[in-house]
């Protein structure tokens, strides 16, 4: 396997512990708009989507409508969702470090707006280490598990899609990088991650930050 020009990281369940979190909350949303359902189907289902994606989803199966605002209500509720308790994935800022050292070019490519990114990444002291090359699905016009996001960071960022690796923990994501033309590693230390659907999906399986070393050749 050839040594990666780029390394692009998802963000959340990757470089920062916040999906459960996150589903809690919009279980407890989608039920209260009247789509009834549970955390574990959002954490199964939702992980590494965003929110408009999802909004079109539910609407366009059901007669539910969330609203114009949904999305903004959304995102203008994170930072007090995440005022405390953000942690950075275990041994993720040691991996990265070594990524850096090793002169290879990295960015973060999440379903997240760049605004929540600065929360959670801050939250956690990775931001410095991102804060000049993020990228989110506003950016656009379609998010995971179409290619668009990580093939507009590959492009920004000056690689091909073939010198890049994607890190990624959710099967939305890793579709997305596979069709990409890049290859993934799918992290699944997490209960409620699915090891069969990110394999199926192509990824690479790793359970520990501290083995991706050793899987990815970065010198």
């Amino acid at each position: 396997m050839s040594v990666p020009k780029l390394v692009i990281f998802d963000c959340d369940g990757v470089l920062v512990d916040t999906e459960n979190l996150a589903n809690r909350r919009l279980a407890e949303w989608l039920s209260g708009a009247g789509f009834a359902t549970t955390f574990e189907y959002c954490r199964k289902h939702v992980s590494g989507r965003s929110m408009a994606s999802v909004q079109k989803e539910i609407e366009a199966a059901t007669e539910i409508r969330l609203g114009a605002d949904f999305v903004d209500r959304w995102n203008a509720g994170l930072p007090d969702l995440f005022a405390h308790g953000v942690e950075a994935i275990p041994y993720v800022r040691d991996f990265i470090e070594k990524v850096r050292d090793a002169g290879i070019a990295y960015c973060v490519a999440s379903s997240a707006r760049v605004s929540k990114m600065h929360i959670t990444l801050g939250q956690t002291g990775l931001l410095p280490l991102f804060e000049q090359a993020m990228f989110s699905s506003t950016m656009v016009g379609r998010g995971k598990p179409f290619p668009d996001l990580f093939l507009h960071a590959a492009k920004t960022m000056g690689f091909a899609p073939a010198d890049c690796i994607v890190i990624e923990d959710s099967v939305a994501g890793t579709e997305a990088g596979i069709a990409a033309g890049m290859r993934v590693f799918s992290y699944h230390a997490d209960p409620y991650s699915d090891p069969h659907g990110l394999e199926e999906a192509g990824g690479i399986l790793f359970d520990d930050m501290r083995a991706l070393a050793g899987l990815v050749p970065i010198g």
